[in-house]
């Protein structure tokens, strides 16, 4: 996919209140550890996540999606009565229906012809939702688009830690300690027609790519009560992911270099979807990208699901990290498998 008016006007983001440290985590798992003769730290050393952020508990998600959403539109200077699409991707959803954008949509006032509706995806939703807008804002259909998220770890972490000290067994450890990395956020990124975003970052287009074929190998629910009396769990085979996860990226990453022609080295910069300090230093390894090129919040916010991606670019741009003129990758990554990558000219 290739783009010639598209642009990133701008992003919003907020982070949750609470702090929750990984020896946090621990000290509630204490009875788990002893029972397996663990030593403390151990969660930290394995995923590189020293913390990660709550929510408080009953959030309302479509209230800090729309929070986000507002900076959003704030920080790009694009009145809401030009939105013409709004699309909410994250994971963790206020109901079966309606789609929770409406709710986001109704605290933004958004305008009656402003298409509204939820894109889910695992980890993808967000990059997702933004193809979506980029798409119809190429084809005419509407000038500028907005992609809000919310995720909350709070919940899963607490149900998965509450099973970890009933089962207190090595198997369920291996199958549930990428749950414990969870944490919360939003994010919003609005697009829009370049020429109403003079000081935007141009989407030069894209590649995805799939591996259905791993779909079992992270899985998160039911949320839906379908079928009725399955446990609410999340469960992944950390190991498989990593594997597949990382040879898929770099599939996807020869072919979104050849698709933007770019060369071999570009870009300049890039933005991964956030898992830890394993997954990084593979697919950076697997896709010959020097560390100093990739921002990282993982190590202080944990895996946020969707917003992870998007809270990062927007951290990263903040920090000065990514400079006018830079050729910049947005790398996702989620269960499935999926890939999408985006490039973008900051």
């Amino acid at each position: 996919m290739n783009y010639t008016r598209v642009s990133i006007a701008a992003f919003g983001y907020e982070l949750p209140p609470h702090v929750v440290a990984s020896e946090d985590l621990e000290r509630r798992l204490e009875p788990l550890y002893d029972a397996l003769h663990l030593q403390r730290g151990q969660l930290e050393a394995i995923t590189g996540i020293r913390e990660r952020r709550y929510w408080d508990p009953g959030v309302s998600l479509p209230t800090e999606a729309a929070r986000a959403g507002r900076k959003a539109i704030e920080n790009g200077g694009i009145p809401a009565e030009r939105i013409g699409m709004l699309i909410y991707g994250a994971v963790c959803r206020e109901n079966l229906e309606p789609a929770t954008a409406c709710a986001v949509a109704d605290r933004l006032r958004l305008p009656s012809q402003c298409q509204v509706y939820d894109v889910t995806n695992a980890c993808l939703g967000v990059l997702n939702g933004m193809v979506q807008v980029a798409n119809a804002i190429e084809l005419g259909q509407i000038q500028a688009g907005l992609v809000v998220a919310c995720e909350s770890a709070r919940e899963i972490v607490d149900l998965t830690i509450a099973r970890l000290l009933r089962e207190k067994n090595m198997e369920t450890l291996r199958k549930t300690i990428a749950t414990l990395t969870g944490g919360s956020g939003a994010a919003a990124v609005l697009l829009s027609a370049s020429g109403l975003a003079p000081a935007g970052h141009r989407m030069a287009g894209g590649v995805a790519r799939s591996a259905p074929e791993h779909h079992r190998l992270c899985t998160w629910g039911p949320d839906t009560g379908i079928p009725a009396g399955t446990a609410h769990m999340a469960e992944t085979d950390s190991a498989q992911v990593l594997q597949h996860g990382v040879a898929l990226g770099a599939t996807t990453f020869q072919d979104f270099r050849r698709t933007l022609a770019l060369g071999p080295d570009k870009p300049d910069k890039i933005i991964c979807h956030q898992v830890g300090a394993a997954h990084q230093r593979t697919i950076l390894d697997s896709i010959a990208i020097p560390p100093e090129r990739d921002f990282t919040t993982f190590r202080h916010l944990g895996n946020t699901g969707t917003v992870s991606l998007p809270i990062t670019a927007a951290i990263a741009a903040e920090r000065g990290f990514l400079n006018p003129g830079d050729s910049v990758g947005l790398l996702g990554i989620g269960s499935g498998l999926n890939c999408l990558m985006l490039g973008v000219e900051w």
